[in-house]
């Protein structure tokens, strides 16, 4: 049955009430709203910001093992120049040997190492293998590069002696420059014998989480300018305990995390006689090498055959090179103006004459190099399936130290030559006419690292044979990959996205 009401006064004043009751109610929210606008715009920005701070606090604490480049902070910008503005400062480890009494043994604990991977001339390199020199540690193996008094000193609050890099004795950092090795990709490391020490240091800094090849031995007979790798070994807490992610097609065994090749000149004796045939007028007996030893290679070879070899064989992020040592008079004879063993005086142009040569070499060098990473749409492979450029480095390259091992201490101010040995007292020139070419715009992948100074300053640092090679330990070589990877994560990441 249906309902019926019928028109009369109660009705009507219902539906009066309703009416008004509903207009009340939309009144009242609209006043509520208009009050809280203010405090509702500050939840929502709050509620972003709390998104946004949420997200980037787990990204940040995720990207210091991921693949992906950090946040920019412009308080880690420590430039080369900034870096080389520190001082040496006395630091001992703790230790309960006062002196060297087991070259292998003690020399690794003086200089904070659990080992070193690489075998080759193993105690060459620690300046241990001459027991007349003993009373060299541990004073020689405890300084540290201080940068408390300069910019780079906020770079890495968690240093020690105000160093402002990542110190890789500390075994969070040691892991996780491994971890950016195989995720970010590895470095190629070029040059002379100097360059052979800086390879054998980082063997030390990242021991034991990593193996070395080939293993000298078993055979001390492997030629000079057969390649020396690092590879992530199998054994390591961060592959036992999955602590890493890999680019698709990394293999443990086969792609290397840092490799090290013997290349002098950077170019190949071909390539230099070509160049100089083409830039000089040269007389028709004119011979531009003598007959001295050299190990080097074209970068045909070792830019698209080594270099940007794709996984598993290689998967390279950063080129690292320095050269000048072997720019000689005497490796280039074509350019002596003195004369040699046999009595012959000869006419050429000189260290001066040299050093042009190099400029020309050098330029020839960065375009060919320029043109290789402008050319390379593959990049490094990341982890995360991303790509970034690759990039190259020259590191300066350094002179030695006369009467070097009448030597105990750092010194405070780089101290003048006497005799200028060799090319040494020419070596800040060759620097200087390669930082310079690098400061034209049309080679932004290639970067001077005018990073000598701290080596310059230690003439108490040297192999115990010469005094131009510098010893694993002293915190020289240690300073350069400090200084290396902090300047690849902080410096260049803009730059090298694709």
């Amino acid at each position: 049955m249906a309902l019926f009401f019928p028109s009369y006064a109660p009705r009507a004043l219902c539906t009066r009430l309703l009416i008004f009751t509903s207009c009340l109610t939309l009144l009242l929210f609209l006043y509520t709203l208009s009050y809280s606008s203010s405090s509702s715009s500050f939840s929502l920005s709050s509620l972003r910001s709390s998104f946004s701070s949420s997200s980037s606090s787990s990204w940040d604490s995720w990207s210091s093992s991921s693949t992906n480049n950090e946040p920019f902070d412009s308080s880690k910008s420590c430039t080369p120049s900034e870096y080389s503005s520190g001082q040496w400062m006395y630091a001992p480890r703790t230790t309960n040997r006062s002196r060297l009494e087991d070259p292998r043994r003690d020399t690794l604990e003086f200089a904070g190492f659990q080992g070193c991977a690489s075998s080759r001339e193993f105690l060459w390199h620690l300046a241990s293998d001459n027991e007349a020199q003993w009373d060299r540690f541990p004073r020689v193996s405890s300084w540290k590069w201080d940068l408390s008094e300069t910019s780079c000193a906020q770079t890495d609050p968690s240093s020690q002696s105000g160093s402002g890099m990542r110190d890789l004795e500390d075994e969070k950092n040691k892991r996780q420059l491994v971890t950016d090795l195989v995720q970010k990709g590895g470095w190629l490391v070029l040059g002379d014998s100097i360059t052979e020490g800086h390879f054998f240091s980082i063997s030390c800094l990242l021991y034991p989480h990593v193996v070395a090849t080939p293993d000298y031995v078993k055979n001390h007979y492997f030629d000079r300018a057969w390649p020396q790798n690092l590879y992530l070994n199998p054994d390591s807490p961060l592959v036992t305990e999955n602590q890493l992610s890999y680019p698709a097609g990394f293999n443990m065994t086969e792609t290397p995390l840092v490799t090290f090749r013997r290349i002098d000149l950077l170019l190949s004796l071909d390539e230099l006689r070509d160049l100089h045939h083409q830039k000089h007028s040269e007389p028709t007996d004119f011979t531009l090498f003598s007959e001295e030893a050299i190990w080097t290679m074209s970068p045909s070879e070792y830019i698209s055959d080594i270099f940007l070899s794709p996984l598993p064989q290689a998967n390279y992020a950063n080129l690292i090179v320095s050269t000048a040592g072997h720019w000689t008079t005497t490796m280039f004879g074509g350019y002596s103006n003195e004369t040699d063993k046999e009595g012959v005086q000869h006419h050429g142009e000189g260290i001066d004459g040299l050093i042009a040569f190099f400029g020309e070499a050098m330029a020839y060098w960065a375009d060919f190099v320029q043109k290789a990473l402008n050319n390379d749409e593959n990049g490094v492979v990341l982890a995360d399936g991303t790509r970034l450029r690759r990039q190259a480095m020259v590191r300066a390259y350094l002179p030695g130290h006369e009467d070097c091992h009448d030597h105990r201490d750092p010194w405070k101010e780089i101290e003048p030559m006497k005799w200028n040995w060799y090319n040494w007292g020419s070596i800040w020139k060759f620097n200087e006419v390669f930082e310079t070419l690098l400061t034209d715009s049309k080679y932004p992948d290639i970067h001077f690292l005018a990073i000598d100074r701290p080596a310059r300053l230690r003439p108490d640092a040297h192999a115990t044979g010469d005094c131009l090679h510098i010893m694993a330990g002293a915190g020289v070589l240690e300073g350069w990959t400090e200084y290396i990877w902090h300047y690849v994560t902080y410096l260049t990441r803009e730059r090298r996205k694709m």
